[in-house]
Protein backbone atom coordinates (compact mmCIF):
# COMPACT_ATOMS: atom_id res chain seq x y z
CA UNK A 1 0.00 0.00 0.00
CA UNK A 2 1.41 3.24 -1.04
CA UNK A 3 1.74 6.19 1.86
CA UNK A 4 0.56 8.96 0.62
CA UNK A 5 0.61 11.84 3.40
CA UNK A 6 -1.52 14.62 1.72
CA UNK A 7 -3.70 15.19 -1.34
CA UNK A 8 -4.06 18.62 -3.46
CA UNK A 9 -7.77 18.61 -4.99
CA UNK A 10 -7.67 19.44 -9.00
CA UNK A 11 -10.29 22.35 -11.08
CA UNK A 12 -13.11 22.61 -8.58
CA UNK A 13 -12.87 19.91 -6.13
CA UNK A 14 -12.73 20.55 -2.72
CA UNK A 15 -11.19 18.11 -0.02
CA UNK A 16 -13.63 17.88 3.32
CA UNK A 17 -13.27 16.20 6.77
CA UNK A 18 -16.63 15.38 8.00
CA UNK A 19 -17.18 16.03 11.46
CA UNK A 20 -17.34 13.53 14.29
CA UNK A 21 -20.25 12.11 15.61
CA UNK A 22 -21.15 12.33 19.29
CA UNK A 23 -20.37 9.13 20.94
CA UNK A 24 -22.72 10.13 24.61
CA UNK A 25 -25.87 11.90 24.62
CA UNK A 26 -26.21 15.07 26.51
CA UNK A 27 -27.40 12.96 29.62
CA UNK A 28 -24.53 10.92 29.51
CA UNK A 29 -25.80 7.96 27.28
CA UNK A 30 -22.90 6.32 25.53
CA UNK A 31 -23.99 5.34 21.93
CA UNK A 32 -23.14 2.13 20.36
CA UNK A 33 -21.67 2.15 16.93
CA UNK A 34 -24.86 1.32 15.23
CA UNK A 35 -26.57 4.26 16.96
CA UNK A 36 -24.55 6.89 15.42
CA UNK A 37 -26.51 9.54 13.47
CA UNK A 38 -24.60 10.15 10.21
CA UNK A 39 -23.50 14.02 10.30
CA UNK A 40 -23.91 16.05 6.99
CA UNK A 41 -21.17 18.72 7.53
CA UNK A 42 -17.79 18.91 7.29
CA UNK A 43 -14.48 21.14 7.85
CA UNK A 44 -12.73 22.49 4.47
CA UNK A 45 -9.74 21.31 4.14
CA UNK A 46 -8.00 22.03 0.93
CA UNK A 47 -9.46 23.24 -2.56
CA UNK A 48 -8.47 23.14 -6.39
CA UNK A 49 -8.08 26.53 -8.06
CA UNK A 50 -11.63 26.54 -9.68
CA UNK A 51 -13.72 25.12 -13.09
CA UNK A 52 -13.01 26.42 -16.50
CA UNK A 53 -15.60 27.91 -17.92
CA UNK A 54 -16.63 27.80 -21.71
CA UNK A 55 -15.39 30.99 -22.68
CA UNK A 56 -11.98 30.31 -21.12
CA UNK A 57 -12.34 32.09 -18.13
CA UNK A 58 -11.05 30.42 -14.27
CA UNK A 59 -14.46 30.11 -11.70
CA UNK A 60 -12.43 29.98 -8.20
CA UNK A 61 -13.91 27.70 -5.92
CA UNK A 62 -17.03 28.58 -3.73
CA UNK A 63 -15.87 28.05 -0.52
CA UNK A 64 -12.42 28.79 0.87
CA UNK A 65 -10.82 26.65 3.58
CA UNK A 66 -11.18 26.56 7.23
CA UNK A 67 -15.09 26.71 6.39
CA UNK A 68 -17.54 24.52 7.61
CA UNK A 69 -20.24 23.65 5.03
CA UNK A 70 -23.02 21.56 4.52
CA UNK A 71 -22.90 18.39 2.28
CA UNK A 72 -25.40 16.22 0.35
CA UNK A 73 -26.06 13.14 1.86
CA UNK A 74 -25.21 10.80 -0.51
CA UNK A 75 -21.74 11.65 -2.99
CA UNK A 76 -18.36 12.20 -2.36
CA UNK A 77 -15.69 10.28 -3.26
CA UNK A 78 -13.96 8.27 -0.01
CA UNK A 79 -9.63 8.74 0.51
CA UNK A 80 -7.70 7.60 3.34
CA UNK A 81 -4.14 8.78 3.74
CA UNK A 82 -1.20 7.46 5.28
CA UNK A 83 -2.59 8.92 8.63
CA UNK A 84 -5.51 6.71 8.83
CA UNK A 85 -6.98 10.31 7.76
CA UNK A 86 -10.54 9.66 6.39
CA UNK A 87 -11.11 12.28 4.10
CA UNK A 88 -14.09 13.42 1.48
CA UNK A 89 -14.08 14.63 -2.32
CA UNK A 90 -16.51 16.62 -3.83
CA UNK A 91 -17.29 18.52 -6.31
CA UNK A 92 -17.24 22.66 -5.17
CA UNK A 93 -21.20 22.51 -7.23
CA UNK A 94 -22.61 19.44 -4.84
CA UNK A 95 -22.20 21.51 -1.60
CA UNK A 96 -25.09 22.78 -0.41
CA UNK A 97 -23.99 25.41 1.83
CA UNK A 98 -21.74 27.39 4.48
CA UNK A 99 -22.80 26.83 8.48
CA UNK A 100 -22.46 30.26 10.70
CA UNK A 101 -22.22 30.35 14.07
CA UNK A 102 -24.98 32.92 14.89
CA UNK A 103 -23.11 33.68 18.20
CA UNK A 104 -19.70 34.94 16.11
Amino acid sequence: MLAFRTLRPLLNRVVVKKAAAETKTKGGIILTSGKEERLNFGTVIACGPGKNMEDGSLRETLVKVGETVLLPEYGGSKVTLADEEELFIYRDDDIMGTLHDPSE
